[in-house]
């Protein structure tokens, strides 16, 4: 038994502190205090997100109330941004609070957009990162075609990755369902294939899935300038556009690095297979913010998703003095990528196929996950 109370901040309301925090709660641990950090007081849940711009889910079934879910781990939250670590004091500095101290420490911020050295994309371009400030600019794109369905709409997508892909056929579907006249979009990708991070089945069929839904694409062009209404390639291709998505490769801030925390070339933490900062064994971090160094992953939700029970059960070891447990990742995942149609693309090593009914699994995985949230009970 511990004699005094110690101090877990969490920083950040990603998938995995959502799992971690409702575990808490459903098993408190004595003389500790948890505190959660976000800007936000939900957080969306990725998996559902394409089906949101799609328009199948409604803003509460796909977001995670934080407020709720720390109330349930009898958990303080502060709802501010954190902007630096003071490891030396063990304290968390805030843009707006006062520095929150701790005694254990774990990060799951996600990522953010990569910067953008493209003239005029920062000004001119969404980018899907931060996912509040591009579903504000989603929703004001949905409500300017709904006030005026007659006028034709264009829009430009650029990279393609899964996300822009996905995020192609999502957009169409949804716009074409209130639009009375045309909807063009125009996909741009600097590679001469999409998805290069999936099989080649998988690759060839959304490419021609694209193509059948009419969708522009754009391969082995690099967007080098964009303007108010219009983007240009290096090969010298321009092509208009109303409003412009940017969905190339995320990273991480800087803040981790300039605290003291090891961090890879690209700022992601850089963590052991216990998920905890291997400069810092007071720090913990899990999700897109983590970098494993024995076992990289991909930078998606599956992950985030798998290591919040490991990243529980270390946080709990490691307040109760005991050796921690490593995590081991998956090497092989199921990817379930929605078509905005209801039918689902999926892409398991070098296997894919396509159908209906994987939209209805996906759906299935995905408000079970979402209803451990919404059901928060001890007993659940």
């Amino acid at each position: 038994m511990m004699n005094n109370q110690q101090k877990l901040v969490l920083i950040g309301g990603g998938h995995s502190h959502a799992i971690a925090l409702r575990l808490f709660g459903i098993e408190p641990l004595p003389n500790v205090s948890i505190t959660l950090i976000s800007e936000a007081p939900d957080t969306p849940y990725s998996g559902m997100l394409p089906g949101h711009v799609a328009g199948f889910y409604t803003h509460a079934e796909c977001f995670i109330n934080l407020r709720s879910l720390t109330e349930f781990a009898q958990a303080e939250f502060i709802c501010d941004r954190a902007i630096n670590l003071d490891l030396e004091n063990k304290q968390v500095i805030c843009a707006n609070s006062q520095p929150v101290s701790f005694d254990l420490l774990s990060i799951d911020i996600g990522s953010t957009p990569a910067t953008i050295s493209v003239p005029g994309a920062n000004e001119y371009a969404i980018a899907v990162k931060p996912i509040p400030k591009f579903l504000q600019e989603w929703h004001r794109v949905i409500e300017s075609v709904t006030n005026q369905p007659e006028q034709p709409i264009c829009l430009g997508i650029v990279g393609g990755g899964a996300g822009g892909v996905e995020l192609s056929l999502t957009m169409q579907s949804h716009l074409q369902k209130i639009s009375q006249n045309t909807v063009k979009i125009h996909l741009f990708h600097r590679d001469e294939e999409l998805m290069p991070n999936h099989n080649r089945w998988v690759r060839r069929h959304m490419q021609q899935l694209l193509t059948r839904r009419g969708i522009h694409l754009h391969l082995a062009e690099n967007v080098c300038e964009v303007q108010r209404e219009f983007v240009k390639c290096e090969s010298g291709l321009i092509v208009e556009f109303d409003y412009l998505f940017w969905v190339t490769q995320a990273s991480a801030p800087d803040w981790p690095k300039i605290s003291g925390l090891a961090t890879n070339e690209t700022n992601f933490i850089l963590v052991n297979d216990n998920l905890q900062s291997v400069s810092h064994s007071q720090v913990f971090a899990a999700g897109d913010i983590a970098t494993l160094i024995n076992n990289p992953c991909p930078k998606a939700g599956v992950f985030a998703v798998r290591q919040g029970k490991p990243l529980y059960d270390n946080l709990r070891l490691k307040l109760e003095g005991k050796s921690l447990k490593p995590y081991q990742p998956q090497k092989k995942y199921l990817s379930l990528i929605g078509t905005g149609d209801g039918s689902a693309v999926a892409s398991w090593g070098q296997f894919g196929w396509e159908s209906p009914l994987l939209w209805y699994l996906k759906d299935w995985i995905d408000r079970r996950f979402m209803n451990q949230f919404n059901r928060l009970s001890s007993d659940f």
